[in-house]
């Protein structure tokens, strides 16, 4: 089996076998990286180029470290101090990173659609590492396997994701993806971070906090994004917190103490997830990060190697 495309979009055209074939082969890449096996001949001679216009730490950092392991080399193209901060379009960047004989762009963009519209135009793979509010297709793809390393089937599981649903492309792509694997998906927040019509995508929505934790597997936190929201969606932090934050009593009252904890990171601590929540045994927030490199090391061997199939 080989992914259909070139290029990875988003987790909305993708089909259950391909994300299910993706997840085996990251558990592959995992057990390499737990045999501290950090150079790999997988992707010796291909080149793989950042394009990041958004800042990001997690995304940006585990897709060098996934090319590195496998044997690529890897360049980061800052935005800032490139020829963008001069007016140079999008393809036009695109035609000049394929003119230096690049085989992946990763692209993290704040308008949903140009990842699509970079791959349209790029011989070599695209990825999405995020485009405005549409999807972030990685970032699922590794929540997934988190989940699916701690439960062996995501059929059935109930995962709750709560916090700024309007503006996550984290969310758009989970749902997309548990959906298409069986999971069962609510949504929880304000009304006022909670796009309208999201039902019709399978979710159940509700904006009760004991509603989403009742009979949940897994309870996702989202960022809220301090700079962007508070006085216009929300009107403070803090009565966030009191309404939609989960912290240890919450947890107690409402979830199995089994229940595991997720959040795509960064958190801000007391907002979305208490520190103690985010400190607790069944928290796997930084097994999500491991996963992550485990994850973008699948896809970039799986996109250049179908690459190599097709040449």
């Amino acid at each position: 089996m080989h992914l259909s495309q070139k290029d990875l979009i988003g987790l909305h055209d993708m089909s259950a076998d391909e994300m299910t074939y993706i997840l085996d082969t990251a558990a592959t890449m995992k057990t390499y990286l737990q045999q501290n096996a950090k150079k790999m001949p997988h992707m010796q001679g291909k080149s793989v180029v950042a394009l990041f216009y958004e800042n990001s730490t997690r995304t940006r950092l585990s897709f060098e470290l996934a090319a590195k392991f496998l044997g690529a080399t890897f360049s980061n193209l800052g935005v800032s101090s490139s020829s963008v901060s001069k007016g140079e379009t999008l393809l036009d960047t695109g035609y000049t990173i394929e003119a230096m004989e690049t085989d992946v762009i990763i692209i993290r963009h704040p308008y949903a659609g140009a990842p699509k519209l970079l791959g349209d135009h790029f011989s070599g793979s695209v990825i999405n590492a995020g485009d405005g509010m549409h999807e972030h297709p990685t970032q699922a793809l590794l929540d997934m396997f988190t989940m699916r390393e701690r439960f062996g089937d995501l059929k059935g599981l109930n995962v709750s994701i709560i916090g700024d649903i309007w503006h996550s492309r984290v969310a758009r792509s989970n749902l997309w993806g548990l959906k298409k694997l069986g999971a069962n998906v609510t949504l929880c927040g304000p009304k006022t971070l909670m796009p309208f019509g999201i039902e019709t995508m399978g979710a159940r929505v509700t904006s009760s906090l004991e509603e989403a934790l009742k009979g949940a597997d897994v309870v996702m936190g989202l960022r809220i994004q301090k700079e962007r929201l508070e006085g216009a969606f929300l009107s403070t932090l803090r009565e966030y917190h009191s309404f939609f934050g989960v912290n240890e009593g919450t947890l107690d009252k409402w979830c199995s103490k089994d229940v595991l904890i997720m959040h795509p990171g960064p958190v801000n601590r007391g907002v979305e997830l208490s520190s103690a929540v985010v400190d607790a045994e069944n928290s796997v927030i930084n097994e999500q990060v491991t996963n992550g490199v485990a994850v973008r090391m699948a896809l970039l061997y799986l996109l250049t190697r179908r690459k190599n199939e097709d040449a």
